[in-house]
């Protein structure tokens, strides 16, 4: 079946809604938001609106109370959690503000982990990982561990790692966000020259307004409702 010429991915009718001592907070109300393969996103808005939640959403990492998220027509969330988690590791790259590396162990180990536990042989994982390196610029820092690196070459290996199994969708939640200016910016030119050398749909949670620029569109949530700008 081509589906090539459907969305990447659909949320229909999506709610999500927190429970705590004070009234229930609504994040998504009904939500229907839909998002094309090679396409690059910003999520924006004020600290608490629900962005990180969308996104985790859109990554299958939490599970909406109603609604679908359909990737290339497919309800993942009628997919066993067994099958969801295959699903996630070898399609979905995600970066986060902490970039959770594996202290202790070297650059090129940690690329290679979404390899190692889709059971890939190691030869193959470690020559895709070594690759991968190449690419975000840390070939001679391969084998150095990771507390050895600065802070931006962290987040250079944490988006090499995301990126190894050259997944379809790679969602960033603030990926500069510990970062100085210089090592932001240049960050924010290799998302984006990745994006268009792997044909890959990106999707950011930032409050960095010139990096919000650099994508195609930019969503906020209000009261509960997907905006596009």
């Amino acid at each position: 079946m081509d589906n090539s010429d459907q969305p990447l991915i659909c949320l229909e009718g999506v709610s999500k809604q927190f429970n705590s001592q004070t009234p229930t907070i609504e994040i998504l109300k009904e939500a229907d938001f839909q998002i094309d393969r090679g396409e690059t996103i910003a999520i924006v808005g004020p600290s608490g609106i629900g962005k990180s939640t969308l996104l985790n959403i859109i990554g299958t990492l939490d599970k909406p109370e109603t609604g679908r998220l359909l990737y290339q027509g497919r309800d993942l969330f009628a997919l066993s959690d067994e099958k969801l988690a295959r699903f996630r590791n070898a399609q979905i790259g995600f970066v986060f503000q902490f970039h959770y590396l594996l202290q202790g162990f070297t650059a090129i180990e940690n690329v290679m982990i979404p390899g190692l536990i889709a059971r890939m042989k190691k030869k193959t994982i470690e020559k895709y990982a070594a690759d991968m390196l190449e690419r975000v610029g840390l070939g001679s820092r391969s084998t150095r561990r990771v507390e050895d690196l600065s802070g931006g070459e962290q987040q250079r290996v944490a988006i090499a790692r995301a990126l190894v199994m050259r997944p379809e969708l790679l969602l960033a939640d603030e990926p500069t966000g510990n970062l100085d200016q210089k090592n932001s910016d240049s960050v924010h030119a290799l998302l984006k020259e990745l994006n268009k050398e792997l044909d890959m749909t990106v999707i950011v949670v930032t409050h960095n307004s010139k990096f919000a620029q650099m994508m195609e569109r930019t969503v906020t949530l209000h009261k509960g409702e997907i905006v596009s700008v």
